[in-house]
């Protein structure tokens, strides 16, 4: 529970479009002392009370945005001082339907907001007032059912943009739904990148191939343990994941897998296991994590909603192999105890000082994970 004095920072700080505060971030946190990490990594607040923190990306003067689903604004902190901490933030947006996703190009935040993406153009130097959002496209679908769409520019300089399904299994005669696309930074020539994809709210590109690699959330009502969650690889454009026929790479849908075959398909590059519902994934790109994580995949699992059982809340860690395939392993874990949960981890992001940060929209935090060595 917040403290009175986090209740009054929140309501005089996020009042306003544009407004700026500094917050209290506690100095320690009682519940960051039940996150098991690997020998020599320490887990601390980087930033309190950003409410419903989603998805993040940097700007270039040092700036981190933040979007959310259900607050319908954008965040922005900054470390003035350089202490691991934010100490300025700012509400550069406001009154956007789901804005989770957020992407930084030539000096403007790229944001998402189901049927659009906006922009805000010059924001680091405006971030007290904030100009208004400036349509790049309106030509996504309006469904709100996975509608909520996380951004980011590829190596190709277009922004990829997926376009979740609108229901839980179903095959729409519009092809744009369960995707993913991409269109140039201006909002035209719309593509279709993968297909099969039922809903996937985090990617990156692997720093040395520059290939796509993709979250993706499996379908509900198959059980506890069916069917996984799936990290993807994508390996030329075009490729079909499987979804609404097929599921995991081998669980043919009662509804929709007679109609083609499983062998069709792309295979998962990791499966993830049932319900962990994962997120934002981003290659670590930094030189201070031992050399073992260099290149690595870190995963968000938000965990599961439906499962009798709860699975996931913690942070996974894929290591691509020469064959396309990955293998996996838990690498914070913490905030499920039996089905007491304390937080929610969304995306992953690489700091400049070779920590990584990690979003979460339940506990309205943002950490940094860094490591001290042994």
């Amino acid at each position: 529970m917040r403290s009175a004095t986090s209740v009054l920072s929140i309501t005089f700080c996020f009042g306003l479009t544009g407004s700026v505060c500094v917050p209290p971030v506690r100095d320690t946190d009682p519940e960051l002392k039940n996150i098991q990490l690997p020998e020599g990594f320490r887990i601390e607040l980087f930033a309190d009370s950003v409410t419903n923190a989603r998805a993040m990306c940097w700007g270039t003067k040092g700036t981190l945005f933040v979007g959310t689903r259900d607050e319908g604004v954008v965040h922005a902190l900054k470390d003035t001082d350089g202490d691991g901490t934010a100490d300025e933030r700012y509400i550069v947006a406001k009154g956007l339907n789901m804005p989770v996703g957020v992407a930084f190009r030539d000096g403007d935040l790229y944001i998402s907001a189901v049927d659009r993406i906006v922009k805000l153009v010059g924001i680091e130097d405006h971030l007290a007032v904030p100009p208004p959002p400036v349509v790049v496209t309106d030509r996504f679908p309006d469904k709100e059912h996975h509608g909520w769409k996380y951004i980011a520019f590829g190596p190709d300089g277009d922004l990829y943009v997926p376009v979740g399904a609108p229901c839980n299994i179903c095959l729409s005669e519009d092809s744009i739904f369960a995707t993913i696309t991409k269109i140039d930074k201006d909002g035209g020539d719309l593509r279709i990148v993968a297909h099969g994809v039922r809903n996937s709210v985090g990617f990156d590109w692997h720093p040395l191939t520059g290939e796509l690699w993709f979250s993706e959330n499996g379908r509900d009502w198959l059980g506890d343990d069916s069917p996984d969650c799936e990290l993807n690889h994508v390996t030329s454009p075009g490729q079909h994941f499987g979804y609404p026929f097929c599921h995991a790479g081998s669980v043919a849908d009662p509804e929709f897998g007679k109609q083609r075959s499983c062998g069709e398909f792309v295979t998962p590059a990791a499966k993830l296991g049932p319900h962990v519902a994962p997120l934002g994934v981003r290659f670590y790109t930094g030189k201070v994590f031992p050399e073992k994580y260099h290149n690595a995949l870190f995963i968000a699992e938000h965990g599961s909603w439906n499962r009798a059982a709860p699975i996931g809340y913690r942070l996974a860690v894929a290591f691509p192999q020469p064959d396309g395939t990955a293998t996996t392993e838990i690498f914070a874990e913490g905030w499920l105890n039996g089905s007491r949960t304390t937080g929610r981890p969304v995306d992953v992001i690489n700091a400049p000082d070779g920590s990584i940060l990690v979003s979460d929209d339940a506990a309205d935090k943002i950490y940094r994970i860094r490591y001290v060595g042994k």
